[in-house]
């Protein structure tokens, strides 16, 4: 399967990169693995942060608010109940929730080969510069030259600090390793531009080979 190439200097190489099928031109029948991972990937990222008090937690209300008869008002031992404003939260969220959800490591591999076939016609293959003054302006030129104008995927073999300093100010450029590439960052990339290393590991990693090797053990 040919994909564009490109050159360190931006422009396009005489010859193809092939994608391999087994990767990239899978045959996806259902999107529902992709979109578990997706969720999955949403959800092992959150934050627990929502804490709420509980009727006990909640400062002050020790003095019982008015005497238990004689008032014609119904009785309360506390001004911090869950029914009164200011009061406790009833079955809030205590910070202590997991939302995290798991996935087989073979599910996690097939959805994202699934992602990668729905998006093969946005994958190129680039030899990616060094950027040796690591401006932010050699970067911004460089995919400019590639045509990655929106959301860019930039999978790449190793993260060179040069690297990493000319595109940190690019907000559409997200850059990753082939080993960490999830499904969430390949569904939202307008653009995948694989790093000619990068290509192999990938193809090696989630390849037929490697499937079969698997299945052999």
């Amino acid at each position: 399967m040919p994909t564009p190439t490109y050159t360190k200097s931006g422009s396009k190489a005489t010859t193809a990169a092939k994608l391999d099928k087994s990767v990239f031109d899978v045959e996806v029948k259902n999107h529902a693995l992709i979109k578990q991972a997706y969720v999955a990937y949403q959800a092992n990222g959150r934050e627990n942060l929502a804490k709420t008090l509980k009727r006990g937690e909640v400062r002050g209300g020790g003095k019982k608010p008015w005497k238990q008869k004689g008032t014609g008002r119904a009785r309360f031992g506390s001004i911090r109940v869950p029914i009164w404003r200011g009061g406790g939260i009833t079955f809030g969220p205590l910070g202590k929730e997991n939302y995290s959800r798991k996935m087989t490591l073979k599910s996690k591999r097939q959805a994202i080969r699934h992602a990668l076939s729905v998006n093969n016609k946005n994958i190129v293959v680039a030899d990616i510069p060094e950027f040796k003054e690591a401006k932010t302006s050699e970067a911004a030129k460089f995919f400019e030259k590639i045509g990655a104008k929106r959301n860019t995927l930039l999978v790449v073999n190793k993260k060179p600090d040069n690297l990493m300093q000319a595109t940190n100010n690019l907000k559409n450029v997200k850059v990753v390793t082939d080993m960490y590439m999830n499904v969430f960052d390949v569904m939202n990339a307008d653009m995948i531009v694989i790093e000619a290393k990068s290509l192999e590991v990938i193809e090696k990693w989630l390849g037929a080979s490697a499937q079969a090797a698997k299945e052999t053990k």
